[in-house]
């Protein structure tokens, strides 16, 4: 999936002491960060300029108007975030490395100052994260490298302009621009620390529930049914593999199973998730060449797959119902949520999976 994913250890970095372990991690956060900000102009200046590509012009233009649209309507937070564009000359912002045990999605998790604990780890440069992947395998966890083409420093990089619009996500579909916006400004609207499952989970939220709206209210059909055709690939697949994720965890939590036991029961899900995803590809209606952005996923499955795709899915289904149990206002279901997010972490999730079955 075009996972966006909270990088606000490059916001941590610049306040780490010297003290601080992994200092050539840190190096690299903001030194990657500070480039992406010194790349970035006002887009209210370059859609001004004579040169610029129309196509670029054009997608500039939509982006404002669906950020407008954001704080207007969606009472996301009015900043400077996604008002100046960067191209980084690359396809994405940064590289995310997840890990987990061979039997367990529970995803291995790295802490940082302000954002506390967190299911993955992100370079600026693809060679060190897969350096840093490799290292894990030889520890013994299963792993995935996997691009991102934005991020959020939860608003603490307001003041330097905020966190801008990339040539790595710029050229989306429309009803796909409009979603990434909206998830990577509600990361500045709740963040619990120590629990990238809700995180996620509420900028999934929001992102669905808004990417509705602008889609029914601002976008033409033919946005509207380029999306459709999208999401219907994207909850086909997120349905089963969702599926498979329950079936694993039942496996690797069943007591007294001998390791051999939990090796052969692990391979022959993984191979029915595999006929599976060939047959659903076959019955759905959409030429081979649409899936091609998940054939890698599936071939290259492990549970660092599924763990991170569990991160954007688990808590969904509570919090899209706490917005409704809210009537549908967009305030009061952020309110309701930093009420959640000051929860223990176990509480919250108890919570927000009661919600869901109503």
């Amino acid at each position: 999936m075009g996972v966006a994913a909270v990088a606000g250890v490059a916001v941590a970095a610049t306040l780490c002491l010297s003290g601080c372990a992994n200092l050539g991690y840190y190096w690299q956060s903001v030194t990657g960060h500070l480039k992406i900000m010194g790349a970035a102009q006002p887009v209210e200046e370059l859609v001004t300029e004579p040169q610029l590509a129309p196509r670029l012009r054009e997608r500039l233009l939509l982006s404002q108007r669906i950020r407008q649209y954001a704080s207007r309507e969606l009472k996301l937070p009015d900043n400077p975030s996604y008002t100046r564009y960067a191209d980084l000359h690359r396809s994405a912002a940064i590289f995310n490395v997840t890990a987990a045990p061979i039997y367990s999605l529970d995803l291995k998790t790295w802490c940082f100052p302000i954002t506390g604990c967190i299911g993955y780890r992100g370079y600026y440069d693809e060679g060190k994260a897969r350096a840093e992947a490799a290292e894990l395998s030889q520890q013994g966890y299963e792993v995935n490298v996997y691009p991102v083409t934005a991020y959020s420093t939860l608003g603490y990089m307001n003041w330097a302009g905020g966190d801008p619009l990339l040539n790595t996500f710029v050229n989306y579909p429309e009803g796909e621009l409009a979603r990434l916006i909206f998830h990577e400004l509600a990361h500045q609207v709740v963040y619990a620390k120590n629990d990238t499952t809700f995180n996620e989970s509420f900028a999934t939220a929001v992102e669905r529930l808004g990417g509705a709206r602008w889609l029914q209210t601002h976008a033409t059909e033919q946005a509207r049914q380029e999306y459709a055709d999208f999401d219907a690939r994207r909850r086909m697949f997120r349905e089963l593999s969702r599926t498979v994720r329950e079936r694993l965890k039942a496996l690797y939590e069943t007591p007294g199973l001998s390791p051999d036991a939990k090796a052969d029961g692990k391979r022959r899900i993984m191979e029915q998730f595999r006929a599976d995803y060939e047959a659903m590809k076959a019955r759905s209606g959409f030429d081979a060449a649409r899936w091609r952005g998940y054939d890698r996923w599936v071939r290259e499955a492990n549970n660092a797959f599924f763990g991170a795709q569990a991160a954007y899915d688990e808590l969904v289904p509570g919090l899209e119902a706490l917005f409704h149990a809210n009537g549908d206002d967009w305030q009061r279901f952020y309110d309701a949520a930093r009420q959640l997010a000051r929860l223990p972490k176990e509480e919250r999730h108890r919570k927000l999976k009661e919600i869901s079955v109503g």
